[in-house]
């Protein structure tokens, strides 16, 4: 048994995905033994062609592809799937380590039994801090903002833009870097592959927290973050994050706030032209059904 897995997905982004596998080759510790899996997740073929022709030679490093893109969720449990380690790391490929992330982390996790998620601080790639944790998006978030949170109930909710010293615990931590103890996140079910993209660290943390574990920041672990990398933006994926948002929200906060937040979020999108378009995700209950999940297709290996 190794010590840590880490996990990266690819889609169309093979030169960062590359650049990651080295960073953690060059900042783990002699004294931790880790797997790098990386899933392809049915990336156009001459990404994966690239990522293929460079990929590290060596038995602790594998490369698999999935017949189709399984969004982030479903990619991340395929490669769950081949981990051989007591932690796991689920990490961006476009997050690179600065330091020994997996030591200390793995060191941390050691002497704190009720931790059942931790993650790095993250820096954007000009070396500018950016926040790594957040709050749960509920009703009060919704109406008041995270500033609003932070200065009425400061222990409950941890200002996200301070730069922290010492380890945090958090409603939930970025998706960008989740090291989890891996008896743990299978004891909980892993990434709820309903959820195609975004809202994942939100549901994984909930259950985790109904189950007596904690979400960490530990601010001496370090990555870069290449903002939005990975994803990028567009109408369709805007609604995706609403179609994760509202399914996260029902599983764990019931009807009648799913009901309220609904309600809300269409007034909202009603007022704002530009957010229009977002309205009939917000107000079709099986809005599911048009996930873009749905609409990917089989390719040949």
């Amino acid at each position: 048994m190794l010590d840590v897995a880490v996990i990266l997905i690819n889609y169309n982004t093979a030169k960062y995905t590359l650049q990651s596998i080295e960073k953690v080759r060059e900042h783990t510790g002699a004294d931790t033994t880790c797997q790098i899996i990386v899933v392809d997740n049915c990336s156009q073929i001459a990404d994966y062609e690239h990522l293929k022709k460079h990929f590290p030679q060596h038995p602790n490093i594998s490369l698999y592809r999935t017949p189709k893109n399984l969004g982030f969720g479903g990619g991340n449990m395929y490669g769950a799937h081949y981990a051989k380690a007591s932690y796991l790391l689920f990490l961006n490929n476009d997050a690179f380590l600065q330091n020994d992330c997996l030591g200390i982390l793995k060191t941390y996790m050691e002497n704190q039994p009720k931790a059942g998620v931790t993650t790095a601080q993250n820096y954007d790639e000009h070396g500018a801090f950016v926040p790594s944790f957040d709050h749960n998006k509920g009703l009060r978030r919704l109406l008041f903002g995270r500033g609003f949170l932070e200065a009425t109930h400061p222990k409950r909710y941890p200002k996200r833009n301070r730069e922290y010293t010492q380890p945090i615990t958090v409603d939930w931590v970025n998706g960008a870097f989740l090291f989890f103890r891996t008896e743990i996140f299978r004891a909980i079910g892993g990434f709820d592959t309903n959820i195609f993209l975004y809202w994942e660290e939100m549901d994984l943390c909930e259950r985790l927290r109904n189950e007596g574990y904690t979400a960490v920041l530990v601010p001496q672990a370090k990555i870069t973050h290449i903002q939005g990398a990975s994803i990028g933006s567009s109408k369709a994926i805007n609604k995706e994050s609403y179609i994760s948002y509202l399914y996260v929200v029902k599983k764990h906060f019931g009807i009648f706030k799913y009901e309220l937040i609904k309600r809300y979020l269409s007034l909202l999108f009603l007022l704002k032209k530009k957010k229009r378009y977002l309205r009939p995700t917000i107000i079709n209950d099986n809005r599911m059904e048009h996930s873009l999940r749905h609409k990917q297709e089989e390719k040949n290996l």
